[in-house]
């Protein structure tokens, strides 16, 4: 019987539904979320720590789930002032693959292990378990961490050494962020001709142009609502991220230039596809 205790650091709107998959598959589970609230809901099953340094010191594998390449520095800074000799970290964070593997340098230093397992899919696959894991790491680290992981994931795709997970998932939100853009000029186009919004998503959908990324925004633009599953900003982080990573492509200069603008007019905390509105004005203009 595996007796590894687990910890998780990071409670946002990915992160909570992932240590919650934990606590509902019964690993012993420890968390921790600078917003202490956000821990309120785990108080009845699992412990509530009230520091990072608390949940590394009685726990042996460590995920962290955190929104950017600061935050994640930050805890690693805790994690790495205190004895980790032996410990697994599994960072879940999409951050820039330098931060990464400087992370990693340092945890191995320090005898632990460490793995990049940043993940595909936003909020409604984080609660149902049925994340992509794209993780960079050792063999026998993967094989550690997978009893979890696959409570986690519907996939876990080990693709190499540590940053190879990262790599991925930059490429991955690269592309997602063209579909984002695509679509939501393609319903501004659709509506300015006349056609039925929800029709003209049922044949997107429906055809070879549609995919699990249309489709999870299609209430969204029905609805005109864009409360956020994926922030737009956390998208024009990655776009930034891919574009720092090499991405120097036709198309990568017309997204950063749409996506930063969409921040600049107050778009930001909306849901990714919440473009829809900046490209909206823009029209107007």
């Amino acid at each position: 019987m595996n007796t590894e205790k687990i910890g998780f650091i990071g409670l946002g709107n990915m992160g909570y539904p992932m240590a919650k998959n934990l606590e509902k598959a019964g690993f012993p589970l420890s968390v921790y979320n600078r917003t202490t609230q956000k821990a309120e809901g785990f108080k009845e099953k699992s412990v509530v720590c009230s520091s990072v340094s608390e949940l590394v010191k009685h726990n042996d594998i460590i995920f962290t789930m955190l929104t950017n390449d600061d935050a994640v520095e930050a805890v690693y800074e805790d994690i790495l002032a205190s004895d980790i000799t032996g410990k697994l970290f599994i960072d879940m964070s999409t951050i820039s693959p330098e931060v990464s593997k400087e992370i990693s340098g340092a945890v191995k230093i320090k005898e632990a292990s460490f793995i990049d397992a940043p993940v595909a899919g936003s909020t409604k696959p984080a609660k149902e378990g049925t994340l992509i894991i794209m993780a960079g790491g050792e063999e026998k680290d993967i094989q550690r961490a997978l009893p979890y992981l696959e409570k986690l994931g519907k996939e876990i795709k080990h693709l190499g050494e540590n940053g190879k997970g990262i790599a991925a998932k930059l490429s991955v939100n690269y592309f997602i962020s063209t579909i984002y853009q695509g679509l939501a000029e393609t319903i501004l186009f659709s509506d300015k001709l006349g056609i039925n919004r929800k029709e003209m998503l049922e044949i997107i959908n429906e055809s070879a142009s549609g995919s699990g990324a249309t489709k999870v925004k299609t209430p969204l633009l029905i609805n005109d609502t864009y409360e956020p599953a994926f922030a737009l900003d956390l998208m024009l982080k990655d776009i930034i991220l891919a574009k720092n990573a090499g991405a120097d492509f036709p198309l990568s200069k017309i997204l950063l230039e749409t996506y930063q603008s969409a921040h600049d007019e107050g778009f930001g905390k909306d849901d990714v596809i919440g473009i829809i509105n900046y490209l909206k004005n823009k029209m107007k203009v």
